[in-house]
Protein backbone atom coordinates (compact mmCIF):
# COMPACT_ATOMS: atom_id res chain seq x y z
CA UNK A 1 0.00 0.00 0.00
CA UNK A 2 1.02 3.33 -0.87
CA UNK A 3 -0.11 6.34 1.58
CA UNK A 4 -0.34 10.15 1.24
CA UNK A 5 -0.31 11.39 4.72
CA UNK A 6 -1.52 15.22 5.25
CA UNK A 7 -1.04 17.42 8.49
CA UNK A 8 0.99 14.18 9.27
CA UNK A 9 2.09 15.37 12.86
CA UNK A 10 2.96 12.11 14.94
CA UNK A 11 2.41 9.67 12.11
CA UNK A 12 -0.25 7.69 14.34
CA UNK A 13 -1.75 6.50 10.78
CA UNK A 14 1.44 4.57 9.60
CA UNK A 15 1.64 2.99 13.18
CA UNK A 16 -1.96 1.91 13.37
CA UNK A 17 -1.01 0.08 9.88
CA UNK A 18 1.58 -1.35 11.38
CA UNK A 19 0.21 -2.47 14.32
CA UNK A 20 -2.68 -4.22 12.35
CA UNK A 21 -0.64 -5.88 10.07
CA UNK A 22 -1.11 -4.07 6.79
CA UNK A 23 2.31 -3.39 4.95
CA UNK A 24 3.31 -0.32 3.28
CA UNK A 25 5.26 0.05 0.04
CA UNK A 26 5.83 4.24 0.51
CA UNK A 27 4.12 6.43 2.97
CA UNK A 28 4.57 10.13 2.18
CA UNK A 29 4.28 12.71 5.48
CA UNK A 30 3.41 16.05 4.86
CA UNK A 31 4.14 17.91 8.06
CA UNK A 32 6.33 21.25 8.76
CA UNK A 33 7.04 20.65 12.73
CA UNK A 34 10.50 20.26 13.51
CA UNK A 35 9.66 17.76 16.55
CA UNK A 36 7.04 15.68 14.67
CA UNK A 37 9.44 15.11 11.45
CA UNK A 38 12.03 14.06 14.35
CA UNK A 39 9.21 11.85 15.96
CA UNK A 40 8.23 10.36 12.95
CA UNK A 41 11.86 9.91 11.73
CA UNK A 42 12.63 8.13 14.81
CA UNK A 43 9.91 5.20 14.28
CA UNK A 44 9.59 5.07 10.21
CA UNK A 45 12.62 6.69 9.03
CA UNK A 46 11.47 4.99 5.65
CA UNK A 47 8.94 8.24 5.78
CA UNK A 48 9.21 10.23 2.63
CA UNK A 49 8.83 13.50 3.99
CA UNK A 50 7.44 16.05 1.28
CA UNK A 51 6.75 19.31 3.16
CA UNK A 52 4.00 22.01 3.32
CA UNK A 53 0.84 20.53 2.07
CA UNK A 54 -0.02 23.72 -0.08
CA UNK A 55 2.94 23.15 -2.22
CA UNK A 56 1.23 19.46 -3.23
CA UNK A 57 1.42 20.10 -7.00
CA UNK A 58 5.25 20.41 -6.79
CA UNK A 59 5.63 17.35 -4.69
CA UNK A 60 7.15 14.27 -6.73
CA UNK A 61 5.16 11.75 -6.27
CA UNK A 62 3.24 8.95 -8.69
CA UNK A 63 -0.37 10.11 -7.74
CA UNK A 64 -1.92 7.48 -9.57
CA UNK A 65 -0.04 4.82 -7.24
CA UNK A 66 -1.78 6.26 -4.13
CA UNK A 67 -3.77 3.80 -2.74
CA UNK A 68 -4.87 5.81 0.80
CA UNK A 69 -4.89 9.45 1.79
CA UNK A 70 -4.96 10.47 5.16
CA UNK A 71 -6.09 13.92 6.63
CA UNK A 72 -6.31 15.47 9.93
CA UNK A 73 -6.11 18.91 8.89
CA UNK A 74 -6.47 21.68 12.03
CA UNK A 75 -9.24 21.81 13.82
CA UNK A 76 -8.88 25.06 15.44
CA UNK A 77 -11.28 27.30 13.35
CA UNK A 78 -14.14 24.31 14.15
CA UNK A 79 -13.30 23.74 17.64
CA UNK A 80 -16.08 24.88 20.53
CA UNK A 81 -12.20 25.88 22.45
CA UNK A 82 -11.32 28.50 19.10
CA UNK A 83 -13.10 31.60 17.85
CA UNK A 84 -15.04 29.47 15.48
CA UNK A 85 -14.14 31.13 12.05
CA UNK A 86 -15.25 27.87 10.42
CA UNK A 87 -14.22 25.68 7.74
CA UNK A 88 -13.37 29.36 5.75
CA UNK A 89 -11.08 30.32 8.46
CA UNK A 90 -7.03 30.56 8.19
CA UNK A 91 -6.52 27.04 9.23
CA UNK A 92 -9.00 25.19 8.84
CA UNK A 93 -9.69 25.79 5.56
CA UNK A 94 -6.65 23.58 4.65
CA UNK A 95 -9.33 21.12 4.34
CA UNK A 96 -10.29 21.80 1.16
CA UNK A 97 -6.31 21.69 -0.19
CA UNK A 98 -7.17 17.76 1.13
CA UNK A 99 -10.22 17.84 -1.15
CA UNK A 100 -8.16 18.98 -3.98
CA UNK A 101 -5.53 16.30 -3.31
CA UNK A 102 -8.24 14.12 -2.97
CA UNK A 103 -10.04 14.75 -5.84
CA UNK A 104 -7.35 14.64 -8.65
CA UNK A 105 -6.09 10.99 -7.10
CA UNK A 106 -9.91 9.90 -7.64
CA UNK A 107 -9.05 11.18 -11.48
CA UNK A 108 -6.22 8.94 -11.87
CA UNK A 109 -7.04 6.00 -9.31
CA UNK A 110 -11.10 6.07 -8.53
CA UNK A 111 -10.69 3.37 -5.73
CA UNK A 112 -8.39 5.72 -4.00
CA UNK A 113 -8.95 5.18 -0.10
CA UNK A 114 -9.35 8.10 2.82
CA UNK A 115 -9.78 9.10 5.93
CA UNK A 116 -10.64 12.87 7.85
CA UNK A 117 -10.95 13.33 11.06
CA UNK A 118 -11.98 16.60 12.83
CA UNK A 119 -13.18 17.68 15.85
CA UNK A 120 -17.29 16.80 16.75
CA UNK A 121 -17.76 20.19 18.76
CA UNK A 122 -17.56 21.67 14.69
CA UNK A 123 -20.33 23.44 13.58
CA UNK A 124 -23.90 21.30 11.85
CA UNK A 125 -23.08 24.30 9.13
CA UNK A 126 -19.51 22.96 8.65
CA UNK A 127 -20.23 19.56 8.92
CA UNK A 128 -22.34 19.50 6.24
CA UNK A 129 -19.90 21.48 4.20
CA UNK A 130 -17.35 19.03 4.68
CA UNK A 131 -19.36 15.96 4.04
CA UNK A 132 -20.81 17.80 1.06
CA UNK A 133 -16.94 18.20 -0.36
CA UNK A 134 -16.31 14.40 0.31
CA UNK A 135 -19.29 12.66 -0.33
CA UNK A 136 -20.35 11.01 2.83
CA UNK A 137 -21.26 11.92 5.76
CA UNK A 138 -19.15 10.39 9.20
CA UNK A 139 -19.08 8.33 11.49
CA UNK A 140 -19.16 10.60 15.38
CA UNK A 141 -16.89 7.61 17.87
CA UNK A 142 -15.81 9.30 20.87
CA UNK A 143 -11.69 7.77 22.27
CA UNK A 144 -13.60 7.45 25.81
CA UNK A 145 -14.52 3.76 24.24
CA UNK A 146 -11.23 2.48 24.00
CA UNK A 147 -8.95 4.87 25.98
CA UNK A 148 -9.11 6.86 29.39
CA UNK A 149 -10.40 9.92 28.08
CA UNK A 150 -13.04 11.66 26.46
CA UNK A 151 -12.61 13.19 22.99
CA UNK A 152 -15.47 13.11 20.37
CA UNK A 153 -14.33 12.97 16.92
CA UNK A 154 -15.90 13.14 13.17
CA UNK A 155 -14.10 10.52 10.80
CA UNK A 156 -15.31 10.61 7.39
CA UNK A 157 -14.08 7.96 5.35
CA UNK A 158 -15.04 5.46 1.98
CA UNK A 159 -13.62 2.09 4.05
CA UNK A 160 -16.39 -0.38 3.63
CA UNK A 161 -17.87 -2.69 5.60
CA UNK A 162 -19.93 -4.32 3.45
CA UNK A 163 -20.89 -4.26 0.09
CA UNK A 164 -23.84 -1.61 -0.84
CA UNK A 165 -25.19 0.20 -3.13
CA UNK A 166 -25.89 3.17 -0.80
CA UNK A 167 -22.29 4.54 0.56
CA UNK A 168 -23.61 8.69 1.93
CA UNK A 169 -21.90 7.65 5.29
CA UNK A 170 -19.28 6.07 7.05
CA UNK A 171 -20.33 3.39 7.91
CA UNK A 172 -17.48 2.54 10.57
CA UNK A 173 -19.17 0.42 13.52
CA UNK A 174 -18.44 1.97 16.97
CA UNK A 175 -15.58 -0.12 18.94
CA UNK A 176 -16.23 -1.95 21.49
CA UNK A 177 -16.78 -0.31 25.03
CA UNK A 178 -13.12 -1.27 26.88
CA UNK A 179 -14.57 0.03 30.17
CA UNK A 180 -10.99 1.96 30.87
CA UNK A 181 -10.72 3.97 33.76
CA UNK A 182 -8.15 6.97 33.86
CA UNK A 183 -6.70 5.27 37.22
CA UNK A 184 -6.04 2.62 35.20
CA UNK A 185 -3.32 5.01 33.07
CA UNK A 186 -2.00 6.42 36.17
CA UNK A 187 2.22 5.68 37.04
CA UNK A 188 1.18 6.49 40.78
CA UNK A 189 -1.26 8.88 42.71
CA UNK A 190 -4.91 8.65 42.19
CA UNK A 191 -7.81 10.86 40.53
CA UNK A 192 -11.93 10.18 41.35
CA UNK A 193 -12.40 11.34 37.73
CA UNK A 194 -13.39 8.20 35.56
CA UNK A 195 -11.86 10.00 32.38
CA UNK A 196 -9.50 12.51 31.03
CA UNK A 197 -10.74 15.67 29.16
CA UNK A 198 -7.33 17.30 28.15
CA UNK A 199 -3.59 16.25 28.00
CA UNK A 200 -2.00 19.70 28.04
CA UNK A 201 -1.07 21.82 30.86
CA UNK A 202 1.70 24.26 30.89
CA UNK A 203 2.82 23.87 34.13
CA UNK A 204 3.07 20.33 36.12
CA UNK A 205 3.99 22.00 39.54
CA UNK A 206 3.20 20.18 42.88
CA UNK A 207 1.65 21.66 45.89
CA UNK A 208 3.03 20.48 49.69
CA UNK A 209 -0.46 20.88 51.16
CA UNK A 210 -3.50 20.32 49.18
CA UNK A 211 -5.40 22.48 51.54
CA UNK A 212 -3.22 25.17 51.46
CA UNK A 213 -4.61 28.13 49.07
CA UNK A 214 -1.75 28.02 46.42
CA UNK A 215 -3.20 24.44 45.99
CA UNK A 216 -6.80 25.42 46.35
CA UNK A 217 -6.36 27.80 43.70
CA UNK A 218 -4.28 25.15 41.60
CA UNK A 219 -7.27 23.17 41.75
CA UNK A 220 -10.05 25.72 40.95
CA UNK A 221 -7.91 27.10 37.87
CA UNK A 222 -7.12 23.39 36.39
CA UNK A 223 -10.74 22.12 36.24
CA UNK A 224 -12.40 24.89 35.21
CA UNK A 225 -10.39 24.06 32.26
CA UNK A 226 -10.71 20.30 32.45
CA UNK A 227 -7.06 19.54 33.64
CA UNK A 228 -6.38 16.77 35.37
CA UNK A 229 -5.40 16.54 39.19
CA UNK A 230 -3.69 13.97 40.43
CA UNK A 231 -3.50 13.64 43.67
CA UNK A 232 -0.38 11.59 45.52
CA UNK A 233 -0.46 9.44 48.82
CA UNK A 234 2.38 12.15 50.37
CA UNK A 235 -0.62 15.37 49.99
CA UNK A 236 1.13 16.40 46.34
CA UNK A 237 -1.10 17.30 43.87
CA UNK A 238 0.36 17.10 39.83
CA UNK A 239 -0.84 16.89 36.89
CA UNK A 240 -0.43 14.18 33.93
CA UNK A 241 3.50 12.78 33.12
CA UNK A 242 4.53 11.93 29.84
CA UNK A 243 3.94 8.52 29.94
CA UNK A 244 0.54 8.88 30.51
CA UNK A 245 -0.14 11.33 27.87
CA UNK A 246 0.73 8.55 25.79
CA UNK A 247 -1.45 6.11 27.37
CA UNK A 248 -4.79 8.25 26.94
CA UNK A 249 -4.02 8.62 23.25
CA UNK A 250 -3.10 4.42 22.95
CA UNK A 251 0.72 4.88 22.59
CA UNK A 252 3.27 2.58 24.70
CA UNK A 253 5.13 3.96 27.47
CA UNK A 254 8.02 5.74 26.09
CA UNK A 255 7.09 6.62 22.46
CA UNK A 256 7.39 10.29 22.39
CA UNK A 257 10.76 10.19 25.07
CA UNK A 258 12.84 11.30 22.27
CA UNK A 259 10.88 15.02 22.67
CA UNK A 260 10.83 17.35 25.69
CA UNK A 261 7.16 16.78 27.77
CA UNK A 262 6.15 20.10 25.79
CA UNK A 263 6.72 18.53 22.80
CA UNK A 264 5.30 15.44 23.10
CA UNK A 265 2.32 17.05 24.74
CA UNK A 266 1.55 19.04 21.66
CA UNK A 267 1.54 16.64 19.45
CA UNK A 268 -0.34 14.01 21.24
CA UNK A 269 -2.87 16.76 21.93
CA UNK A 270 -3.75 17.87 17.99
CA UNK A 271 -2.74 13.88 17.25
CA UNK A 272 -5.27 10.98 16.94
CA UNK A 273 -6.11 8.17 19.13
CA UNK A 274 -4.31 4.81 17.96
CA UNK A 275 -6.50 1.95 18.86
CA UNK A 276 -9.61 4.58 17.00
CA UNK A 277 -7.57 4.24 13.97
CA UNK A 278 -6.61 0.75 14.30
CA UNK A 279 -10.00 0.04 14.62
CA UNK A 280 -10.95 1.91 11.14
CA UNK A 281 -8.42 0.39 9.50
CA UNK A 282 -9.14 -3.22 10.97
CA UNK A 283 -11.86 -2.84 7.70
CA UNK A 284 -9.46 -2.22 4.74
CA UNK A 285 -9.71 -5.01 2.94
Amino acid sequence: MNVVSLFNGMNTGRQALENVGIKVDKYYSSEIKPYAIKLTQHHFPDTIQVGDVTKWREWDIDWQSIDLILSGSPCQDLSAAGKRAGINGKKSSLFFVFVEILEHIKSLNPKILFLQENVASASKLDVGIMSRALGVYPVRINSSLVTAQLRDRYYWSNIRTKETMFDLVTDIPQPKDKGIKLQDKLTNGFTKREKSKTLLERRSFCYTDEFSDNAQRFLKTREKFGVIVINLDNGLLRTVNQIEMERLQGFPDGYTSILSKAHAGSLLGDGWTLPIIEHIFSYIK
